[in-house]
């Protein structure tokens, strides 16, 4: 395909891409546990507007078909790249065009004090179940890092299975290698952008958990505190890019002991009853 007919596919399918943006129906849908549900618009027609726009980018776009693992490590890491249960504060129709490479990446863009902002703004009976709602959400990560971090190490081993067979095997053209280095930068940024999305969600509860702790003090935060301290190691050894080993992300000399905040604190403790 030569570079104008590339260029004017690019354009037609960013309209297209365009159009479903005002339709509301550009949010990737979702199932249990946040993992991404099929769709021929979110699995096939976007991704392939995304590739002709990357490619009219200059950006490297692979034709390799998706391995298992790659599927996997895909449908894990989505639940961490929006948040169904607060869209105003993870952007989900962005993150999708992100996704398909229709758009440029823009999570570089998004501030700690979004969440902060959806629950204040969100109607509660009594101020301590904010607290409970932030504690669900950082434990519905935890939940879920295991398998997450295995997936990713699992495309990391593929990643390196395709060099090595590179290496040993005769007579495969440059394309081929070619294509093994653009999916392999592919699945690198993809697991950038969910470290990346990680260290967010972290920054994000902690910013919140600061600013309730001057709003409205409570006991319960400790134990949102703790959540918390449970989360870092996690997101330490995703900043190392430590997928593969072998301990929990809580495991002891993993985490970064963070400074309690609940020394001095003086805490409401009224019972609210319902009415």
């Amino acid at each position: 395909m030569s570079e104008r007919h590339r260029g004017l596919w690019a354009r037609t399918f960013t309209l297209i891409a365009m159009a479903a943006l005002a339709a509301g129906c550009v949010a990737r849908p979702v199932g249990d546990f946040g993992r991404a549900q099929p769709s021929v618009l979110h699995d096939q027609v976007m991704p392939y507007a995304g590739q002709l726009i990357a490619t009219s980018r200059k950006e490297p776009v692979s034709n390799l078909n998706q391995t298992d693992q790659e599927r996997e490590m895909h449908d894990r890491t989505w639940r961490f790249l929006i948040a169904a249960h607060s869209r105003d504060w993870m952007f989900d129709a962005s993150v999708e065009l992100q996704r398909t490479r229709i758009g440029s990446a823009r999570d570089y863009r998004y501030g700690a004090e979004r969440y902060y902002n959806w629950l204040r703004s969100t109607q509660y009976r009594s101020s301590p179940t904010r607290y409970n709602t932030v504690g669900r959400h950082i434990l519905a990560d935890i939940d879920t890092l295991p398998t997450t971090f295995q997936s990713i190490c699992a495309v990391e081993e593929v990643d390196r299975q395709r060099r090595v067979a590179l290496v040993e095997l005769s007579g495969i053209e440059d394309s081929v290698a070619g294509n093994v280095a653009a999916r392999h930068a592919e699945n690198r940024w993809h697991i950038d952008w969910f470290v990346r999305a990680l260290n967010y969600r972290y920054e994000s509860y902690s910013y919140a958990l600061d600013h309730l702790l001057v709003e409205t003090p409570h006991e319960q935060s400790m134990s949102v505190d703790e959540n918390l301290r449970r989360m870092r190691p996690w997101v330490d050894r995703a900043n190392r890019g430590d997928f593969c080993s072998s301990n929990s992300g809580s495991g002891s000399g993993h985490g970064v002991t963070i400074p309690s905040r609940f020394q001095s604190m003086v805490y409401d403790k009224e019972v609210v009853v319902p009415k």
